[in-house]
């Protein structure tokens, strides 16, 4: 299927790994002039390598933080009129205990999970707008629809971006720009890697067997985590011309572990 975004100008922040790189792999496929912006310089550029060599797109990589002030203004500074945006962010700590959750821990997410989203939907929106074509995916968490404990520091902030975006979405739906989530369960990431290869270290064991386990534990009916290609692949379908009808929606994406019939 031809997504329709060949030459539009996409910006992903957070995209030089897990789902945000495999989101700027798949519109980069489709042939969008792609930003993507990353905190760790290393990283960012060998993604933005990679992705030049497998899909022939033009990429340029902005090292910045986009929850700070400072780090928003570089990239828009680069990129200040872009068609579609995605937005991710390194998923917050596990939280066994809610009680041990501090006050700078929660600035530090709802800067991340929502203040620095709803920054970008404003510095760019209306642009959007007047050209006619606007498509914005955040990348959420399932824990915002289906709280845990656990999730403690993921859910509420993107929680109340769900919210945000709900409301504002009616009011740009008309200029055919969409502003939808995506709300992902556990997916092969990088920072999956690191959490679960740390556990199988602990516990003498392999990150294959630790996933296994997560997976009985959790009673997800895929019986697998899923991969960045195929969550990329949806995101991109979300940043298409064919997505003008969908609006305000929070989708999840986790294997069938949460369902709700709406």
């Amino acid at each position: 299927m031809d997504l329709g975004i060949t030459g539009r100008k996409a910006l992903v922040n957070g995209g030089s790994a897990g789902l945000g790189k495999g989101s700027a792999k798949a519109l980069a496929a489709e042939g969008v002039d792609l930003y993507i912006t990353a905190r760790g310089k290393d990283r960012l550029e060998a993604t933005a390598e990679e992705i030049r060599r497998d899909t022939g797109a033009t990429v340029t990589p902005i090292v910045a933080d986009h929850a700070s002030d400072e780090g928003r203004d570089t990239i828009l500074a680069v990129c200040p009129d872009p068609d579609i945006i995605v937005g991710t962010c390194t998923p917050a700590p596990f939280t066994p205990n809610f009680r041990e959750v501090t006050v700078d821990q929660w600035k530090e997410h709802l800067a991340t999970g929502l203040i620095s989203p709803i920054e970008f939907i404003r510095a760019t929106v209306d642009g959007m707008c007047e050209r006619g074509f606007g498509r914005i995916v955040n990348i959420s968490t399932g824990a915002s629809k289906f709280p845990a404990e656990l999730r403690t520091l993921s859910g509420p902030p993107r929680a109340a971006l769900s919210n945000y975006t709900a409301a504002i979405s009616k009011a740009v739906a008309k200029y055919n720009v969409t502003i939808n989530n995506l709300l992902p369960g556990m997916h092969h990431t990088a920072t999956a890697a690191e959490r679960f290869g740390e556990i199988a270290e602990e516990q003498g064991t392999t990150y294959e067997k630790v996933v296994d386990s997560w997976v009985r534990e959790w009673k997800i009916p895929a019986e697998r985590f899923g991969n960045i290609e195929e969550f990329g692949a949806i995101c991109a379908l979300f940043c298409s011309c064919h997505a003008g009808y969908v609006v305000g929606q929070s989708i999840v994406v986790d294997g069938g572990v949460t369902n709700s019939t709406f």
